[in-house]
């Protein structure tokens, strides 16, 4: 057993060996006082998410229109009007209002989505989070309060497995 502690109030460092002592013995001298730890700048939001790529948060108050097009995942706070292309993942705070479309992997929608939303996979959609407009899917999940709106649609991929299943059938048959 191997253990080090940092001395912080004003004793010192010390260590411990599992060799058969459970004596601590001091790393420095007690006449020297030890300089506080150098810690590496502090990442929330990386550790937060999890995932080191290209993020863009858009905050409240703020408003934005254009074409986001190199993105891995939005972070939606304020209002935005958008075209997003060639993201992984959307996500809508509650105080966040999208209008226009987009194509992700992953939507986690809290606020406001209003426009074409095509999803290849998870579709989220929480209490007091509202989807309108064409919607289309790979996986849905509804929270009590949530509201959809519009035309829906399990994407291609998805039946496109059901077809090959029912194919596989018939030949079985």
């Amino acid at each position: 057993m191997l253990f080090k502690q940092n001395a912080q109030s004003g004793q010192p460092a010390t260590t411990a060996t599992g060799g058969g002592s459970a004596m601590a013995k001091p790393l420095s001298s007690p006449a020297v006082p030890s300089a506080p730890l150098a810690r590496p700048p502090a990442t929330p939001a990386m550790a937060e998410t999890g995932d080191a790529g290209k993020r863009l948060i858009v905050g409240q108050g703020i408003q934005m229109k254009g074409e986001i097009t190199a993105c891995d995942r939005l972070i939606v706070e304020g209002q935005v009007e958008v075209t997003l292309k060639a993201t992984r993942m959307l996500e809508i705070k509650p105080t966040g209002h999208f209008t226009g479309s987009c194509e992700v992997e992953e939507a986690d929608v809290s606020g406001v989505y209003d426009g074409n939303l095509t999803v290849r996979g998870r579709l989220i959609v929480h209490a007091g989070g509202r989807v309108t407009g064409d919607i289309s899917y790979g996986e849905i999940e509804l929270e009590r309060g949530a509201q959809i709106t519009g035309k829906l649609g399990v994407r291609d991929r998805a039946s496109e497995g059901s077809t090959q299943r029912s194919d596989a059938r018939r030949n079985a048959a």
